[in-house]
């Protein structure tokens, strides 16, 4: 708990850093105990009201955030945490008139609170409302590499693919370390049919660096198809060994999120409402391994018998011709073949169809004629 006597900086202080490590139950406990020393503090109760949201308590939050404004009605950071919670509980106009209220009291060139009223926006759907205000952000800040690569995401949801590849690649001239936007560029590459570029921006990025296995495959099939590479090739070996991590740690999002919540490069823990943007961008991801996994496909073996169909109905059919496989569901038959693969050190996904066929055509085992 707080010294009684340090002023409200210091529990702010030291709340905040609890926030960032994580520790939302004993930044509430500091923050409620420096409350009664400092009731009027407006700064302790933002802070409470953040925690609170991140622990998705959105009517904690909702009343620490208006209480904070009935004692600084032009409190930004209050506004836009107000606005957050109001979307958060099905309130998109009043959210909108808090985000705009910050704005008319002067803060556009507030680089970081424009792009969370953007963001939060984003998250909840109503992107073309965020796009204003990441537009804000980027005029305001013409070198922000964020703002470009969240107008990029937005762009792309929107539909407009041709402005989402250009703000994308503007977000990486600013900044070529930005590897969320050069992922998720090199995917939207792939689905355009611009392969080589893909490859490209793929390749300037490390294995440790995906926490999904989309683009993994693509680099690892590109790698193979443009290099003439074979499956065991040494150059595809520690992007097989991240794909076949990935696979263990299955699909789903929360285990994702899982992977990149632990710390930042500076060792502090990600904000959680930055790890939900990151979460719907995992969506976007997901959406374009939808996408390509629709329609017809062919595959060949090695021994030349082809199948057609949806991923699905491929594995369906290789399924009924195996004569080592009994009887259970098409997971536990493609679970089977990936641990009857394991022991030759071949790593086969097994979370869906389309990831177990992809990893057999990585693998040398399947031949994709389309």
């Amino acid at each position: 708990m707080p010294d009684p006597f340090l002023n409200p900086e210091d529990v702010a202080e030291q709340a905040h850093q609890l926030y960032n490590e994580g520790q939302y139950d004993e930044a509430i406990a500091v923050l409620r105990e420096g409350l009664r020393a400092f009731p009027y503090a407006a700064e302790l109760h933002v802070g409470l009201a953040y925690a609170h949201l991140a622990r998705e308590e959105y009517a904690w939050a909702h009343r620490a955030f208006r209480e904070a404004l009935a004692i600084n009605a032009e409190h930004e950071d209050a506004l836009v945490g107000l606005g957050e919670t109001l979307l958060k509980i099905g309130h998109p106009a009043r959210a909108l008139e808090c985000f705009e209220r910050m704005l008319v009291l002067g803060f556009h060139d507030d680089h970081d609170l424009v792009l969370q009223a953007g963001r939060a926006l984003f998250r909840e759907g109503a992107v073309a409302a965020a796009c204003r205000f990441f537009e804000v952000a980027g005029d305001a800040h013409p070198d922000s590499s964020e703002a470009r690569a969240c107008l990029g995401y937005a762009e792309h949801r929107l539909g407009n693919e041709d402005v989402a590849v250009r703000y994308l690649r503007r977000a990486l001239e600013l900044d070529q370390h930005h590897l969320e936007a050069r992922i998720y560029l090199g995917n939207l590459l792939y689905d355009r049919g611009e392969f080589e570029a893909a490859l490209y921006h793929f390749e300037q990025t490390q294995p440790d660096d995906h926490v999904d296995e989309l683009a993994v495959w693509r680099l690892i099939e590109l790698k193979k198809s443009i290099y003439r590479l074979v499956p065991n090739d040494p150059e595809l070996a520690p992007w097989t060994e991240r794909l076949a991590e990935l696979a263990e740690q299955g699909d789903s999002i929360d285990q994702l999120f899982a992977e990149i919540e632990a710390t930042q490069a500076d060792g502090t823990v990600r904000d959680p409402l930055q790890l939900e943007l990151f979460s719907t961008l995992l969506l976007e991801m997901e959406g374009m391994r939808r996408r390509s996994s629709s329609g017809s496909h062919r595959v060949t073996t090695r021994g030349g018998i082809s199948y057609s169909g949806t991923w699905d109905e491929i594995v369906l059919q290789m399924r009924a011709d195996d004569r080592s496989w009994g009887a259970g569901s098409l997971l536990d038959y493609m679970e089977h073949v990936a641990r009857r693969h394991a022991a030759d050190g071949i790593a086969i996904p097994a979370t869906d169809a389309e990831a177990f066929v992809l990893g057999s055509a990585a693998a040398g085992l399947l031949k994709i004629i389309r």
